[in-house]
Parts: C-alpha cells; sequence; structure tokens
C-alpha cells in the first residue's frame, strides 16, 4: 500500500508505556523502542502536573537535540504532545497571575513541539479545573486560544482542542465554537472517542461537528464516571458505530490510543492488545490501518 493510500496510523499515549528516567540518549532510545516493538507508528507524550514532565518546557537546546537523535534512531516519530498541565496552571483561572503562566506554559509547549518535530500539540479543553467556576473563565480561555495562534503559525505546529470530561469542553460541538470564532487553520479539534461516550453524547452527532477539523482522535473505553483506566473493549464506547461514521466521513489520520498502565511490567502486551483490538474494528468497518 502506498503512502497516499487513504487509511490511518495508530499512536500509543506514553503513559501506556513503561517509563524510566529518561535521563540521557539511551534512556530515551529504550523508552521509544516500546512504540514499534508494540507495533504502534508514533508515540504522543505528555506535558502535565508530574514535576519531571512539566520540566521538559525547560529542557535545555542540547536536551531537546537528544531526543530527536533517539528518535531518528529507534525510528519512530513523537505525533503529538498533550499539554494537560493546563489543568493546574489554568487558562480560565480568575487569578490573573495564573492565567498569565497559562500563557507561558502555552508558548513553551508550542516551542518545545517545534524543536522536537511534533505537528500536533493537544489542548485539554479545561477552564480551571481546581477553582470554583468564574464568570469569565470560558472567555479567558477563549483569548489564550486566540492569542496562541500567531505563534502556533510561526512555528508550524497545529493546536488542537480536546473534549474532556468534567464541565468545560465536553463536546466536540463545544470546541468547534472556539475554532470557527478563531478562524484560523492552526487551531483544529482533536476529539476523544472515549469522552464522547462518558458524556452520554451521540458520536453522529460530534463527529460530524468535527467534520474537516478533526486533526487527529484520541481512542480509549470509558464507562459513565469513569473516564480513565477501563480496559478496552469492556467499556461503554460503540466502536463500530463510531468508526463507520469515520469511514462514511472518509476520514483520514492519526488514531492515538490512550492508556494508563502505571508503568505494569506488561505494559508493551497490553499496548498491543488494545492495538489489536481497535485495528479489527477499523477494518470490520473498512478502515485500512497503515
Amino acid at each position: 500500500m502506498s503512502d497516499l493510500s487513504d487509511g490511518i496510523t495508530l499512536g500509543v499515549y506514553e503513559k501506556a508505556l513503561v517509563s524510566n528516567p529518561l535521563a540521557d540518549g539511551d534512556d530515551w532510545r529504550r523508552f521509544l523502542e516500546q512504540v514499534p516493538a508494540a507495533g504502534f507508528s508514533y508515540l504522543d507524550i505528555s506535558i502535565d502536573e508530574a514535576p519531571e514532565r512539566e520540566a521538559r518546557l525547560e529542557w535545555a537546546r542540547d536536551r531537546r537535540l537528544m531526543v530527536r537523535r533517539a528518535v531518528e534512531s529507534v525510528g519512530t516519530m513523537i505525533g503529538g504532545m498533550c499539554l494537560s498541565v493546563h489543568r493546574r496552571i489554568a487558562p480560565g483561572s480568575a487569578d490573573p497571575a495564573m492565567r498569565e503562566r497559562a500563557r507561558r506554559v502555552m508558548a513553551q509547549g508550542l516551542r518545545l513541539c517545534h524543536d522536537l518535530g511534533i505537528g500536533v500539540l493537544q489542548v485539554a479543553g479545561y477552564y480551571c479545573y481546581y477553582e470554583g467556576p468564574n464568570p469569565d473563565a470560558e472567555r479567558h480561555y477563549a483569548q489564550l486560544l486566540a492569542d496562541s495562534v500567531p505563534t502556533a503559525a510561526r512555528l508550524g505546529v497545529v493546536m488542537g482542542i480536546e473534549n474532556v470530561d468534567g464541565t468545560d469542553v465536553t463536546s466536540v460541538r463545544k470546541a468547534m465554537q472556539f475554532v470557527e470564532e478563531v478562524g484560523s487553520p492552526y487551531l483544529q479539534v482533536y476529539p476523544d472517542l472515549g469522552n464522547i461516550a462518558e458524556q452520554e453524547l451521540d458520536p453522529g452527532v460530534e463527529l460530524a461537528a468535527g467534520r474537516g477539523h478533526m486533526v487527529a482522535l484520541h481512542a480509549k473505553d470509558v464507562r459513565v464516571g469513569e473516564p480513565r483506566r477501563v480496559d478496552m473493549g469492556t467499556g461503554i464506547v460503540d466502536w463500530d458505530r463510531s468508526f463507520e461514521l469515520l469511514r462514511a466521513q472518509g476520514w483520514a489520520g492519526r488514531m492515538m490510543i490512550e492508556m494508563w498502565n502505571d508503568d505494569a511490567p506488561d505494559s508493551t502486551d497490553r499496548s498491543s492488545r488494545a492495538r489489536e483490538f481497535i485495528a479489527e474494528h477499523l477494518t470490520k468497518a473498512g478502515i485500512p490501518v497503515l
């Protein structure tokens, strides 16, 4: 099958794999070798609330070059970066100092994507996760997105808004409101099929809303009230219907399997089994996996 064929590539979340200190090139190579070992084409990394992951935003140039060399030596790729540290450093905070920190994090995240050769920055749809609601939270969140577009455009990194659990950007339809308001190719949506199901939304409505703007997709299983750590195939996601909807759209691109295996010794095997499950359902829907 040629590289120009329609279809998708499957990636894996870094938290599905066994982590390590990631102190040098050998550590990164060993870490990245799990990606092809589990049958995946790429990896999505996370900048989250863990100090060691948040510290990546401050990496020096030599560390960034080292990671790029490790990626090239393994022969895989880093497809996306999840900037979930915005749950704590809240874009919609009532505190101006917190909002300024959120802006700095966004700029650092975009720069790190550029330096590591990552094309997509996933923006979590949380306004101020750990704070009580404030009437301006959505407006502050929207302003950060709009103000980040020029930097994203200069660096050639596309931001994708993820629909999330909770009460903020809980649907692709809501994410698309921000996309349409900003009107830039550098702000798109990154739908999470699991979060659509966890919110008890209709995938037909949600995936139709994102048509033409879905820069990538998350695949994870869930139950209502359980948006994480549900074994693939044991939850409520209607995989066959979701994939049939994507095939009807002619959607092609990247689908990242999101899992949290918590450094289990058999994390690679667990990830591989999840990949086989998703690939089987994609094939059943008539979507080739490249």
